[in-house]
């Protein structure tokens, strides 16, 4: 069952945001530190009551995934289209339950919640080097939109 993240659903969060972060670090270690999380246990409860940012977990008698939302709108810019968008800031299956469906189970539950409150798009950011996340998003229909580069200066 799919649903909106509770309180007590905060330590379990905190772990699977633990391995978030070890798959971030092992990718890139000169931006990511290791053993910590996004979010603090507070953080994560003030976000409980975000309407604008909601939190959905996968529960089968124990959180297995989650998936963190931004709701984002444009209105009234000079340049860009008034549009609503659904934003994936990060979404996350525990390792011991890969290849269950789950995480195809969040996104589709996630992109009808994003078409029922008049969402135009879903958008999220995959680092480069992570070959699985960007498979599974492309696999969800999920295609380019902007690519953000970078060249490291030496020191």
């Amino acid at each position: 069952m799919i649903r909106k993240a509770q309180k007590n659903d905060i330590s379990r969060i905190i772990d699977l945001l633990h391995q978030v972060n070890m798959v971030h670090y092992e990718k890139r270690p000169d931006l990511f530190r290791p053993h910590t999380t996004k979010y603090s246990e507070q953080e994560l409860q003030a976000m409980l009551g975000c309407e604008q940012c909601p939190i959905f977990v996968y529960d089968d008698g124990g959180v297995q995934g989650y998936a963190f939302c931004q709701i984002k709108e444009t209105n009234g810019d000079i340049l860009l289209q008034d549009i609503k968008t659904l934003y994936i800031d990060d979404i996350c299956v525990d390792e011991k339950a890969r290849g269950q469906h789950i995480g195809k189970a969040l996104f589709d539950f996630v992109r009808e919640y994003a078409k029922s409150i008049g969402c135009r798009n879903i958008t999220l950011n995959v680092w480069e080097g992570n070959a699985p996340a960007l498979s599974f998003y492309r696999n969800m229909g999920m295609q380019v939109q902007k690519t953000t580069m970078e060249i490291i200066i030496d020191k």
